[in-house]
């Protein structure tokens, strides 16, 4: 809930820091109007922390460089062409940008760039009334001419011009609209909503690396279910991630079973829970995000109605990694970033036979080296599938998953279990063989990593005779 006095208190506070008043001061001696502008006001009135400092200004990017070299100690104007200059200043980073007064083709969302001469014009050209907030500086005064406050009080989000206008004019703000939703917990003003649905499928001329950008940015708030309800509802989630929305399975009147839709914003919920637990203070875990929202998306396409009223899904992992990685790969991610989900989508069943009866040892080995680096976020997602109402089923699925992790850890310490390795490498294996490089090494190299996750160290010496024995049986 905004308090107005502390956020006006903040707000002096924001003004009459050191950065601030130095910059305020310099524009201001040079005839020109400096204000903070967007996502600072905004989270300075909320009480939020905030790490960026933008400002506008009616000064032109030659004049803004002229004004703020003489105070930083760097600068750079790789978006000079768009009116930004950047500079640090007493050791933090700025951008002041140039009013803009922009217009749209409307057949891609580039801009075609022209500068303003009023603060007010430029407010009006922003996302949502809550991000068209200024301060200027110095003084301090606050600028909201399209009732940004009154959209904080009431914790609601609404473009400053008509959202038809708005949204046709540059589609990737109904993404940025959920991700604000979920940002800062606030509703979509109705019109707004409505424009989202019926703009929907404009979001075709936006790259897939702006969605994919958007995408990353909603995962890694702290409710990021909120946002995706949203892309669901409004119809947008079938140009990022249709597989989302095909999870909200038809429920057969002869065979009943959970909302996999549903119980997927739960898995989610329920891994961001255990990230911040098991690691308090580290950054949003993207790659952990994204295997908790889709590691059931082979579901539908695996979805087989039993006799009797059941319901299976066989296989699902399989398929589910699959289209992970071809879905990743549509929205341009990064190669590790593609690998490590679809990987853990893949492994996310491979616990829930655990609970049914111990697993040797050899079989947890097993599950540490096709875990790999994904392990402690495979335990989170493991952990946070347990969806169940049923308390004391969820009771027995997390004493068993305590005794794996606690069984990992011992056999950690008494084997090195991380490196997860045959105690010959391939040079010794080509030694005692007499054999150069090539496909037998590699089977060598299989038949004595096999021992190691079997029967543990069994040390060199017994290594290197198994290994003769091996292959004279294939002689």
């Amino acid at each position: 809930m905004l308090n107005m006095a502390e956020g006006v208190a903040r707000l002096g506070a924001l003004a009459a820091s050191p950065v601030v008043s130095v910059l305020a001061d310099a524009f201001a001696a040079a005839g020109f109007e400096l204000a903070i502008v967007g996502g600072p006001v905004r989270d300075a009135l909320l009480g939020r922390v905030t790490n960026d400092l933008d400002f506008t200004t009616d000064a032109r990017p030659d004049d803004i460089l002229r004004v703020v070299e003489p105070l930083a100690t760097a600068t750079w104007d790789i978006g000079r062409a768009f009116g930004t200059i950047g500079a640090k200043v007493r050791g933090e980073q700025v951008e002041i940008t140039t009013y803009r007064a922009d217009s749209y083709d409307g057949v891609t969302r580039k801009p075609t760039v022209e500068f303003g001469d009023t603060l007010d014009q430029d407010l009006a050209r922003r996302d949502f009334t809550v991000n068209a907030m200024a301060l200027r500086v110095p003084g301090p005064a606050l600028v909201d001419p399209t009732g940004g406050v009154e959209d904080l009080v009431a914790e609601t989000l609404r473009t400053p011009s008509d959202p038809g206008v708005s949204f046709g004019d540059d589609p990737l703000r109904m993404l940025r609209a959920a991700r604000f939703a979920s940002q800062l917990g606030f509703s979509l003003d109705p019109a707004t909503e409505r424009a989202m649905s019926e703009l929907r499928e404009t979001l075709a001329i936006v790259s897939p690396e702006r969605v994919q950008g958007e995408l990353v940015k909603l995962l890694r708030t702290d409710d990021p279910a909120r946002g995706i309800r949203l892309l669901v509802e409004t119809g947008l989630m079938e140009l990022v991630l249709p597989e989302v929305p095909a999870l909200r399975l038809e429920i057969d009147e002869h065979h009943h079973h959970k909302d996999v839709y549903e119980h997927s914003l739960t898995v989610l919920r329920q891994a961001i829970d255990l990230e911040h637990e098991r690691h308090p203070g580290a950054d949003p875990d993207v790659v952990l995000r994204l295997a908790a929202l889709l590691h059931d998306i082979g579901k539908p396409a695996t979805r087989k109605l039993e006799p009797g009223g059941g319901v299976s899904f066989h296989h699902h992992d399989i398929k589910g990694a699959r289209m992970t990685r071809k879905r990743l790969q549509a929205l341009r991610f990064d190669s590790d970033t593609i690998t490590s989900v679809s990987r853990l989508v893949e492994l996310h069943l491979r616990f829930f036979g655990y609970s049914e009866g111990a697993w040797t040892d050899s079989a947890v080995r097993r599950y540490v080296r096709d875990a790999g680096d994904e392990l402690e976020r495979l335990h989170i997602l493991t952990r946070a599938d347990v969806t169940t109402r049923n308390k004391r089923k969820a009771a027995r699925l997390k004493a068993a998953y305590d005794d794996i992790e606690r069984r990992i850890d011992e056999l950690a310490a008494a084997e090195e279990l991380g490196a997860m390795r045959p105690e010959l490498d391939g040079n010794r294996i080509q030694e005692i063989l007499g054999i150069g490089p090539g496909r037998e090494v590699g089977e060598a190299y299989r038949f004595l990593l096999d021992i190691r996750l079997d029967e543990g160290m069994i040390g060199p010496d017994a290594a290197e005779q198994r290994l003769r024995d091996w292959w004279a049986a294939r002689s």
